[in-house]
């Protein structure tokens, strides 16, 4: 046998406990042949001399909105502004032509991304100004956390929400003065209201998004990622959203392995055999595809259905209510769900019946404990799934629910890329007594919960290293260390998290997520180990390879010295 790559002189850090570190890795038709002494005697087509750089198995994000942050691109972003007058500035400068996202013509969409009200004193936009700047061009701005967006009045005319007598759809609101008048935000399901005059997008344009987000991803070591809702709800782009995903792996487009889920909005009735599954009318996509579905490129991850809100804009079902601070008054406030709770548990079990694994975005611990509980009776109804069950964010967990989570073998995705921006205002919505349930990790791990790492980009930054190093200070952009300083994790659990955890929680432990004989090879290269880093998001990523193919590589002199001494033979 002749290698088609050969990686040696390197720090390999496997993630493999039978054998966890080693010098020297050998590849060929895109898997990993051996390493070190099992590649006595081998040639290679290539050897790639690292001199000492790390390499560790690729970056597997398990949630985020891989469309969403392409699109956003291309976008106006607002998130550098800090101030209620740079960002009406920002504005500005975008309807006059002049700034980014800028030069569209005039009665057409001003799309913007990345508000938050954490970048301006806890303040929301005054929708008297943004008409004042925006005219009759309709506005759409998003929250960074995806559950709310800030519209002007054209925008709202538009959609016919503008009068006090419009109604609130279920699980959202258009959020209005005393009044009557609408304030510019709208939360939750009420941004479909805006959405659904700008929806679908052309395939074309999600391919183009894909394609810029995935070697953005490269750039960063990630090698697969989990994009987590396509095809409908507030979260999607187009019912033929999967169509783009297909298209760009076609055309070489997509620079990274994708696991999509679909939002359970999508399901639709199956009319199958009455045997195919006794005792629910299963719900599924047309031919029966379901979690799963796919090759090692780009498959059909679990179902993805929310049960509530988010902490930052205070609409997470929790079981007390949240704190008033600043100009908010949270008196009685205890979020709430996005549909009834039977309808949800009706829902779900007939996805579940049809084949499908559970991904359920559950962030307060009333939502968690819907969850659990949904889950656990369709599990013991049908079966367990090879693809695991998942809570998506899991972010207010009590202790009496880890015993149940681990128990049930359901795994959790709690974003550590949440603590920097966002976690001082968690931190004055939850108070001191609740602080400690917020966004664990070593608790998990402690109990027997797969954990995954991800980031929910765009809604926060989305690199690696800095999720790493999250994990393990856990610091707050105050300086303060966010919620349980006993749920830091070592340097090393937090490459797991990103890694053998990320992949043992898609269902995809068996190919992915450490680098060992068999497995795909998947890898990215940094210019130091991450587990005895002084500041891991201090590294650099110098390359990132795909099935063995480099998806990206640093054009730094290091990287030439350090990572592409090369040998043919």
């Amino acid at each position: 046998m002749k290698l088609d790559l050969l990686l040696r002189n390197a720090d390999i850090i496997t993630m493999d406990p039978t054998r966890p570190a080693a010098g020297s890795l050998g590849i060929w038709q895109g898997r990993i042949v051996g390493l070190d002494d099992d590649l006595d005697g081998l040639d290679a087509a290539e050897v790639l001399d690292l001199g000492g750089a790390t390499v560790t198995p690729g970056f597997i994000d398990a949630h985020c909105h891989t469309t969403w942050f392409g699109l956003g691109l291309g976008e106006l972003d607002v998130s550098g502004a800090r101030g209620l007058d740079e960002l009406y500035g920002l504005l500005r400068d975008a309807v006059s032509g002049t700034g980014s996202g800028a030069g569209a013509e005039a009665g057409t969409w001003l799309l913007a991304t990345g508000f938050s009200q954490q970048h301006h004193g806890g303040l929301f936009p005054d929708i008297a100004e943004l008409d004042r700047i925006t005219g009759q061009r309709p506005l759409l701005m998003r929250h960074n956390s995806g559950h709310m967006a800030v519209v002007n009045t054209a925008a709202l005319r538009q959609a016919g929400a503008e009068p006090p007598s419009f109604p609130d759809p279920d699980g959202g609101t258009v959020v209005r003065d005393a009044a009557g008048r609408p304030t510019g935000l709208v939360q939750e399901t009420a941004q479909e209201l805006i959405q659904q005059l700008i929806l679908p997008y052309p395939l074309d344009d999600i391919e183009a998004a894909l394609e810029r987000a995935t070697r953005y991803y490269a750039s960063e070591g990630i090698t697969s990622f989990t994009e987590a809702g396509v095809g409908g709800g507030w979260i999607g782009h187009s019912p033929a959203e999967l169509g783009a995903y297909q298209r760009a792996a076609a055309s070489g487009r997509l620079h990274a392995r994708a696991q999509v889920m679909p939002v359970l909005d999508v399901l639709h009735a199956l009319d199958g055999h009455d045997s195919d599954s006794p005792g629910a009318a299963p719900a599924g996509l047309d031919l029966g595809m379901a979690t799963g579905f796919g090759n090692e490129y780009l498959s059909l991850g679990p179902a993805k259905v929310f049960l509530d809100g988010s902490l930052l804009g205070e609409t997470a079902a929790v079981s007390q209510e949240f704190c008033s601070h600043g100009h908010k008054d949270n008196t009685g406030n205890v979020g709430y769900f996005q549909a009834d709770p039977a309808q949800l548990r009706e829902r779900i079990g007939a996805a579940y019946a049809a084949g499908w694994s559970i991904a359920a975005h559950a962030i307060g611990d009333r939502a968690i404990d819907l969850a659990v509980d949904i889950i656990t009776d369709c599990q013991a109804t049908y079966g367990a799934r090879a693809v695991p069950n998942r809570i998506e964010h899991a972010s207010m967990t009590r202790p009496d629910q880890l015993a149940r989570l681990a128990e049930a073998g359901i795994a959790v995705t709690p974003q550590a890329s949440f603590f920097h921006d966002g976690g001082d205002g968690m931190t004055a919505s939850l108070g001191a007594d609740r602080l400690p349930w917020a966004y664990r990790a070593a608790s998990f791990l402690d109990a027997g919960v797969t954990l995954a790492g991800s980031s929910d980009r765009p809604v926060a930054n989305g690199n690696v290293l800095r999720g790493m190093q999250a994990f393990v200070d856990r610091r707050t952009a105050s300086g303060a260390t966010f919620g349980n300083p006993d749920e830091r994790l070592t340097p090393r659990q937090a490459l797991a998290a990103y890694t053998s955890g990320a992949a043992a929680a898609t269902g995809t432990a068996d190919i992915k997520g450490t680098l060992a004989p068999g497995k795909l090879a998947d890898f990215t290269v940094l210019s130091a180990s991450p587990l005895d880093a002084p500041d891991i998001s201090g590294l650099r990523v110098l390359a990132t390879a795909v099935g063995g193919r480099f998806t990206y590589q640093a054009t730094t002199t290091e990287f030439q010295h350090a990572a592409l001494t090369r040998q043919s033979s």
